[in-house]
């Protein structure tokens, strides 16, 4: 017997930023040390699960927040649902790998965190 996985998707007629629907989800970030010197940031969305073009446009937002601070080459893994069923991590393979562990093993520490 297969489920239908119930999922609260956003109405179609909402921009891509998110304005319509900012009051049902939320972001947080993490971060997870992949060197020394580098580290890979993790932004999860939590209320919502975005299209694999829109989390793409949150990622490019986080990018450029981040160069504002000096971080030009920053990683950046877009992190959605809160099961095993429906989680899914976006961005380079390696990446997603090291977060996926660090959530695995609970060492990331969430932070809210707002890109407007």
């Amino acid at each position: 017997m297969v489920k239908k996985r119930k999922t609260a998707r956003h109405p179609a007629g909402s921009s891509s930023s998110g304005e319509k629907i900012k009051a049902s989800w939320r972001l947080t970030y993490g971060t997870v040390q992949e060197s020394p010197r580098t580290v890979i940031y993790a932004l999860r969305i939590e209320g919502v699960l975005l299209e694999p073009l829109e989390t793409e446009h949150l990622a490019a937002r986080m990018r450029e927040r981040l160069a504002q601070r000096g971080e030009t080459m920053a990683e950046v893994v877009v992190v959605q649902g809160n099961t095993k069923e429906t989680l899914r991590l976006y961005g380079m393979p390696y990446s997603t790998n090291r977060v996926r562990a660090a959530m695995f093993n609970a060492a990331i520490r969430w932070l809210p965190i707002d890109l407007s």
